[in-house]
């Protein structure tokens, strides 16, 4: 299979790796995905993948964090896929991760692979099932390729299978392994490839922070790079094939003799499998004959290859259709089609939301309030999907009572800007979404239409941000015919002001009970401190923006520098008036037993703080890659520590029962434990963070 091609190798043959001929009928067609293979390729990447799944698991998959992921007995809001679905009591979840683990180890080793790729995928999938708001395109592709696996003689190279059994070690793979496996990477890079053919990432709006070339770059490395993964030879093909080869053998030839059978690439000659089909051999010359005698017994077409290449060709089908599947899930459709997860579109949409507000109104007394977003959630993707919106009102709706709040209604207000689109809102805020209907086959009904005619908005606001300065801010708004945005500007926005651009607008101070009107190009001062809505009352839509300045900030910065040129003059010498007692610690520098009661003037502290934090973020730059790798090995050492001390702790519990609560609260506290640096960094962005003001 590693041979270089002959001179006389047709096109088609370098390529595909198969002739014309072989896809002539459907008997050469299952003949050819039955074709016997090496089984090396598979194996290397059986172990790769099964090593980074069990590296995945404590990390993305949530392992080291997975007491604070589900809240065991906390009244929590959750997205899963199917309603019914529930995450288990704490110390059971801990033993599925378990179980997802031990699988992704068995299949790394290769030892009882069935039952480990089943323990795997069924773990794998359930978590992955319970909570739509972590999917992404890559965890959807691991969960594929461990389904694949599953069905993959992929324990005939390199396992501990082949070992306890001589006949499936080094056995030949048949070729619908490879084609399932490779054509399903072709799949993710070929059709992100063409979803990124999208105007909004072509020019370069969907990722405004790269410049237009990595677009284009981005576009053809997605649909180029597939076409060698599926029909040039694989990159480990290309390694097997090169003079590097010969080296590898030679490096692990010189172990031990004890040791060859556990090494790759000093296994014997594969030996035939019965998951593949042997052609007969041709009858010739006296050389061929011996050949021929030497060759594997020829087999027929039996049920299971039939069956087999029937599963292959479908599959691959499936997974061509499902990106474009979304005329039949239309209840996941928003804004982006479909659920986002598998379609590959990675990168295409890039959102930022200027303001969500929650109202509830009690459907008995008619009272009405205000939520603080998030509640009873730890996620915060459900503002842009509608079926995760849904999900969110039914589990408030369930909440609410418990707090006095009877037959609650729930009312959401959700301002988004899509690829640096005008703000505008995403969900209708009349309609009560829990007695909404939503059904996963119909469109949602709820849903405002995304404005593009008002796309070509977007070069204009670029000359406008380009004609402000540092300090001001500009917001882009559009609204629907009918429907008003209420806003409340903060006492820092000292300098606030509203400007039509398109459409026409009321303007209502609400403690003034005045309405001022406008058109496009006026605009007028809007008060800090106090509540304002904007009405739109021309027939189409209408686009406004705010452009205010953060006036705290502002003050905030310019004492910053007062003090940093203060501080300055009293390091050379410069400074002659003594400094008084407030700001004595730009000299002596802040204690850490200082309270928040003593002399020392709060901007200063603020100051020093902030000059603390600056100077060790220069520090971590200015680290050499050895003290950036340790640092960086230190922390994912004491996370997987606490996912396995957690997972031990969790399986003793099940085994024989809670311990005292002073001993739990010990063991807790032991597996918490963390890097004394870790806790350095942690206080020190409590005390700063992004909330300085």
């Amino acid at each position: 299979a590693n041979e270089r091609p002959d001179i006389g190798t047709s096109t088609m043959k370098r390529l595909f790796g198969f002739e014309k001929e072989d896809i002539s009928s459907w008997h050469r067609l299952v003949c050819l995905l039955s074709r016997p293979t090496d089984p090396a390729s598979l194996g290397i990447f059986r172990f790769l993948f099964g090593m980074l799944m069990a590296l995945d698991i404590t990390q993305e998959r949530g392992l080291s964090h997975l007491d604070y992921k589900y809240l065991d007995g906390a009244p929590v809001c959750r997205f899963p896929l199917f309603n019914f679905l529930k995450p288990l009591p704490m110390d059971w979840m801990f033993f599925v991760y378990f179980v997802m683990f031990l699988g992704a180890v068995g299949i790394m080793l290769g030892c009882f692979y069935r039952l480990a790729c089943l323990m795997f995928i069924s773990t794998y999938w359930y978590v992955f099932f319970l909570d739509k708001t972590t999917w992404n395109n890559h965890s959807y592709l691991y969960g594929l390729i461990g389904f694949q696996l599953s069905l993959m003689d992929a324990n005939r190279y390199w396992s501990l299978d082949g070992i306890r059994n001589p006949r499936k070690r080094n056995a030949h793979v048949p070729l619908w392994n490879y084609t399932m496996l490779r054509t399903q990477i072709f799949i993710v890079y070929f059709i992100a490839g063409v979803k990124k053919l999208d105007a909004d990432w072509v020019e370069g709006y969907s990722m405004k922070y790269l410049h237009h070339v990595c677009c284009y770059f981005s576009f053809a490395l997605s649909d180029l790079r597939p076409h060698n993964l599926q029909f040039m030879k694989t990159s480990l093909s290309l390694f097997l094939s090169s003079g590097m080869f010969s080296y590898t053998i030679r490096f692990f030839g010189r172990f031990p003799e004890f040791l060859q059978p556990i090494l790759p690439f000093v296994s014997p000659a594969p030996i035939p499998s019965s998951s593949c089909v042997y052609p007969k051999p041709p009858s010739g010359s006296g050389e061929q004959q011996e050949e021929a005698h030497a060759a594997p017994k020829p087999t027929t077409l039996s049920f299971k290859h039939k069956f087999r290449a029937i599963f292959t060709i479908l599959y691959i089908m499936e997974q061509f259709f499902l990106p474009y599947s979304h005329f039949l899930t239309q209840g996941y459709n928003n804004w982006t089609n479909g659920l986002y997860g598998y379609s590959w579109d990675m990168m295409v949409h890039a959102r930022s939301h200027q303001h969500v507000k929650i109202t509830y109104r009690d459907g008995v007394t008619g009272e009405m309030g205000y939520l603080n977003p998030g509640v009873f959630t730890q996620s915060r993707r459900w503002k842009d999907h509608g079926d995760m919106l849904k999900q969110y009102a039914t589990c408030l709706s369930e909440n609410l009572p418990r707090f006095n709040i009877s037959e609650p209604e729930i009312y959401f207000d959700i301002w988004v800007s899509i690829n640096d689109r005008f703000q505008q809102r995403i969900f209708d805020p009349r309609v009560d979404l829990v007695k909404a209907d939503w059904s996963p086959f119909r469109p949602n009904s709820w849903l405002m239409p995304l404005l593009v005619d008002l796309s070509p908005w977007r070069t204009k606001f670029e000359e406008i941000e380009g004609s402000l300065d540092n300090q001001t801010e500009v917001v882009f708004i559009a609204d629907f015919p009918g429907l008003y945005l209420e806003n409340f500007v903060s006492e820092d926005l000292g300098n606030t002001s509203v400007q039509v651009l398109e459409g026409l607008v009321n303007v209502e101070i609400v403690d003034e009970k005045k309405n001022y009107s406008l058109q496009p190009g006026e605009k007028m001062q809007i008060p800090a401190g106090a509540y304002h809505k904007v009405y739109t009352v021309s027939e189409g839509p209408s686009c406004y923006m705010y452009i205010y300045v953060n006036t705290t900030e502002a003050e905030l910065q310019r004492n910053f520098t007062k003090l940093s040129e203060l501080q300055e003059k009293v390091r050379n010498g410069t400074e002659t008036e003594p400094l008084p007692p407030e700001l004595q610690p730009l000299v002596t520098g802040l204690d850490d037993q200082d309270s928040d009661h003593s002399v020392i003037d709060p901007v200063v502290r603020l100051f020093l703080k902030r000059q603390k934090r600056m100077q060790e973020v220069k520090k971590r730059r200015e680290a050499s890659m050895v003290e950036r790798f340790q640092r960086f090995a230190s922390k994912k050492y004491y996370s997987i520590r606490r996912g396995f001390l957690m997972t031990a702790i969790a399986l003793r519990n099940l085994a024989v029962g809670l311990p005292p609560l002073e001993q739990l609260t010990r063991e807790v506290a032991y597996a918490n434990m963390k890097e004394p640096e870790t806790d350095q960094d942690e206080r020190l962005k409590d005390e700063v963070g992004h909330g300085e003001l």
